[in-house]
């Protein structure tokens, strides 16, 4: 007896659903937390909807409708959700490589439904896949949005009916942050500026007394960061063997990526590598 097939003609649509799933159903229970919220602040499921398509940002969303639910002046809403989320300009350099040939419509349409947990998944991808492609990435993001979307709005619907404890919620968004920090750590840099980051926005956020701590810390660390690596590359004759700059463990999956596969293959025509050795050595 044959066994059914989900994607027997091998749709790429398909395949790359398969691989936002994951992403897609974690976004159903905060989801519905985050339209239960805005409903509480007085958006009703419509307006609840369009927030989440235009804005995209649980974060922000979950920021917003405390700012409103506390009559918080409009320009404080606005300057410190522009700040919250000037991160994705950060996030977005990283990727700009992947898809700087593609058509401007299609950067465009990349750029406005980016979000942290999509970003994750397309880095990645990116990183180890050399058949995903801008289309794809565009796919996850588009496919993550009409979740949370959805999610939204229902949540909008519901909300008059039902109350949650919202402190659940704030522990899986910091769990979430936790989950993609750690499948960044790939050099002790990374580990050391994550570290930074952290103590520097204790301090930054005790001092303002508001989100603006956490992006002046992202850019001083960020900033340090980017000092140490281009001081490390100009001045160490093989930067990869530098402690800064050295691979750190990490599981079998993720431990040899496209980029490490270049960059190997670049040592060994350059003779740093010896030819015999196996340019699959780690995984």
């Amino acid at each position: 007896m044959a066994k059914a097939q989900i994607n027997p003609e091998k749709a790429r649509w398909l395949e790359v659903l398969g691989i936002a799933m994951p992403l897609c159903l974690s976004y159903i229970p905060i989801g519905l937390a985050c339209g239960i919220l805005l409903h509480a602040a007085g958006f009703n499921f419509i307006m609840t909807l369009v927030v989440s398509i235009v804005v995209f940002s649980g974060g922000a969303q979950f920021i917003l409708a405390s700012l409103l639910t506390i009559n918080a002046p409009l320009s404080s809403i606005f300057v410190t959700l522009f700040f919250l989320e000037l991160r994705y300009a950060l996030l977005g350099s990283s990727l700009s490589k992947y898809i700087k040939n593609e058509s401007q419509h299609l950067i465009w349409l990349f750029a406005v439904s980016m979000n942290d947990e999509n970003y994750a998944i397309n880095y990645l991808k990116f990183a180890t896949d050399k058949k995903w492609t801008p289309k794809d990435a565009l796919l996850v993001e588009h496919y993550s949005l009409l979740s949370w979307s959805v999610a939204n709005m229902v949540g909008g619907l519901i909300g008059s009916t039902i109350s949650i404890n919202l402190e659940v919620v704030d522990f899986a968004l910091t769990a979430l942050f936790l989950y993609m920090i750690v499948m960044q750590v790939q050099n002790h840099l990374t580990l050391l500026i994550s570290l930074l980051t952290a103590v520097l926005a204790v301090f930054f956020m005790a001092l303002t007394h508001s989100i603006l701590g956490v992006v002046i810390a992202t850019l001083i660390a960020s900033f340090i960061g980017f000092l140490i690596e281009n001081t490390v590359r100009h001045h160490s004759k093989v930067p990869e063997k530098n402690w800064f700059l050295s691979k750190m463990f990490r599981p079998k999956i993720t431990r040899t990526t496209v980029e490490d596969q270049q960059e190997r293959s670049e040592l060994k025509k350059n003779g740093s590598v010896e030819p015999g050795k196996d340019e699959t050595d780690g995984k």
